[in-house]
């Protein structure tokens, strides 16, 4: 039996790694129970075979921490659970007090660089080191997690982030599901290639970079690509509007377009040519690559973070400094002067790569080792 606990369960990166490992534990014949306040993914989990939980994990006042810690340890007793796994800090600090007193065994994946812009932030932050063992979601991360909590390497596992490969399958894609959403978004007319930047419209994300690389790029070629920018943004921000007056400030209208959110991640990669990260902050690990990569798509990224380990530059795609927005039109450039026979050898290299080192299948299975090894469970039907 295993608790996952996360904030929430709305649409991310670590809640769909918390979906995707209940999933392995139950086809592995165990039971996935996820504490959670809850969120559009909570009834996606009960359809996998999950079991939902629904608890304020997500609050960061102590005095509810403590009393989280007390609901988590009745149902590691009532439950029969074995292990506790924490995806943030507030709940990792529930959980941890919470398998101080009931003994069960305490797992911790540290998903982020996490800031410490003041002294009691690092001391907030550690909950996420104190996981035996501490996953980490890229060596990069690892190595942060050393420098910055003295774990040893025999108290971190590295176990990188990955794409569904059934799921993010350019064989199983149909023309009729990237038709609809060149409709959706207008875009059926459209016969110029475009340049996929995916991502939450925040600010560290870089679309702002991305507009003025393609403000570059427009004075260069004229608008004969357009740059597409999908992702939805959080409640009552006017980043989007922001985005829309850089863009008329920077006369690129005409090869701009944020299209907002998007069910159909696949189909919106086999719309581009190439996608695109600006993050101008390190990614963790980044999706993003990998999921372009696994749908045979070259990644132009920013150099830093787990990009440097998803992006083969060169080969699957190419690697700019962060922040600098002629960097990255010369490398959008470069990739609109390829052919077509080029650009098809590049997305099958990318492919074959993701499929060698960052499958959800790979993820699942090292994740269940790590179950295996701190609880002592086996799981059945492994």
């Amino acid at each position: 039996m295993i608790l996952q606990l996360v904030p929430r369960l709305d649409e991310g990166g670590v809640e769909r790694g918390t979906l995707e490992i209940a999933s392995a534990i139950v086809q592995a014949g165990g039971r996935a129970i996820v504490a959670s306040a809850g969120g559009r993914l909570a009834s996606r989990l009960t359809s996998i075979g999950g079991e939902f939980v629904e608890m304020p994990v997500q609050t960061k006042n102590v005095l509810s921490m403590r009393r989280n810690a007390r609901r988590i340890a009745d149902l590691v007793n009532s439950e029969k659970i074995d292990l506790i796994h924490a995806r943030s800090r507030a709940p990792a600090w529930s959980g941890y007090w919470a398998s101080r007193r009931t003994g069960a065994a305490f797992v911790t994946t540290y998903h982020g660089s996490y800031n410490e812009d003041f002294p009691l932030k690092r001391r907030y932050n550690a909950v996420m080191a104190k996981g035996n063992p501490t996953i980490a979601v890229s060596d990069f991360i690892a190595q942060m997690i050393r420098e910055r909590h003295g774990l040893l390497d025999d108290r971190i596992m590295t176990i990188p982030r990955g794409a569904d490969l059934s799921v993010f399958d350019p064989q199983a894609m149909k023309g009729e599901r990237i038709a609809q959403l060149a409709d959706r978004w207008g875009l059926t007319d459209e016969t110029r290639p475009i340049l996929l930047l995916p991502g939450r419209l925040t600010r560290w994300k870089g679309q702002e970079v991305f507009i003025d690389a393609c403000a570059l790029l427009r004075e260069k070629r004229g608008p004969d690509f357009l740059g597409l920018m999908i992702g939805g943004a959080p409640d009552g921000s006017s980043y989007p509007d922001d985005l829309e007056k850089r863009a008329r400030e920077k006369g690129c209208t005409d090869v701009i377009k944020i299209a907002g959110s998007c069910n159909d991640m696949p189909a919106a990669y086999r719309l581009a040519g190439c996608a695109v990260s600006a993050s101008t902050d390190p990614e963790a690990f980044g999706r993003v690559a990998v999921e372009a990569q696994a749908m045979g798509r070259p990644i132009i990224a920013t150099n830093h973070g787990g990009s440097r380990e998803t992006v083969d530059d060169g080969i699957t795609g190419a690697l700019v400094e962060p922040g600098n927005a002629a960097k990255m039109a010369e490398a959008m450039d470069a990739f609109l002067e390829l052919d077509e026979a080029t650009c098809d050898r590049i997305g099958k290299l990318a492919r074959l790569r993701v499929q060698r080192l960052f499958s959800t299948a790979r993820m699942q299975a090292s994740t269940l080792d790590v179950y295996e090894r701190a609880t002592g469970l086996v799981f059945p039907a492994r």
